[in-house]
């Protein structure tokens, strides 16, 4: 029982620094970070460039669309890649688990593909 607990307090002990270091770290340096604000400084700051035009320009919808395609088959690779490492203790359940994953992923590939979101053309 001893043990257990341990095991909870552990885990407490460092959801609590978790927490707690980014809080300290964040407001030591607005503590020790200067502070002397000019019109020059607050201004939008653009390449050396004067900014031209409003700030608040429409993107097209594909960009986001791209960046979430590539975030979704970089966390395969992050899954995979361990599993690759360690297949020969896992057996044929993690296999299994593998295809079932890899297999969800090929269905969101060929959703996206039919409903042509991979098709980059000017709108």
């Amino acid at each position: 029982m001893e043990n257990y607990i341990n095991s909870y307090v552990i885990v407490t002990i460092f959801l609590v620094l978790g927490i707690a270091f980014p809080i300290l770290v964040l407001s030591l340096g607005r503590i020790l970070r200067p502070h002397k604000p000019t019109t020059a400084k607050e201004t939008t700051y653009e390449s050396g460039n004067d900014p031209v035009g409003d700030s608040q320009i429409r993107f097209n919808v594909r960009y986001y669309l791209y960046a979430l395609m590539f975030v979704v088959f970089d966390v395969e690779t992050v899954f995979l890649y361990p599993w690759a490492v360690a297949y020969k203790q896992l057996g044929l359940f993690a296999l299994m688990e593998m295809v079932i994953f890899a297999g969800l992923l090929l269905i969101g590939l060929i959703y996206a593909w039919k409903k042509k979101v991979l098709q980059w053309n000017s709108i």
